[in-house]
């Protein structure tokens, strides 16, 4: 059974960081690309960060700089370090787990984050 459990989400003023969490179990970790998207209020849901199991990462524009995507295979799990945030970086979160060779995608239930003002 695919597990992916996030962590860390919160309230922060902007400006501040938070450093989210996501540990995966049921799955060949080295074989999925790892990713987070973000779901705000009466928004689509959106690619914030992907890594390869070789570390090559892709950010969305707007978190360039400012985001940081990285992962543990040996730990199962992979981060998603948040500096300088602003409001409109305030979402639902969401870990995604795509496996390389076949397409197969799983999400994970979602940590909330929110950026006051």
């Amino acid at each position: 059974q695919v597990q992916l459990v996030e962590s860390g989400g919160g309230l922060v003023q902007a400006g501040g960081s938070l450093r989210l969490s996501c540990a995966a179990s049921g799955i060949s970790f080295s074989m999925y690309v790892m990713g987070w998207y973000r779901q705000a209020p009466g928004k689509q849901r959106e690619l914030v960060a992907s890594i390869t199991s070789g570390g090559r990462t892709n950010y969305e524009d707007s978190v360039k700089g400012r985001f940081t995507i990285s992962r543990d295979n040996a730990q199962n799990t992979v981060y998603l370090q948040m500096n300088s945030l602003k409001p409109e970086d305030t979402a639902v979160y969401y870990c995604n787990a795509k496996n390389a060779f076949n397409g197969r995608v799983n999400w994970g239930q979602g940590t909330q984050v929110t950026v006051s003002s």
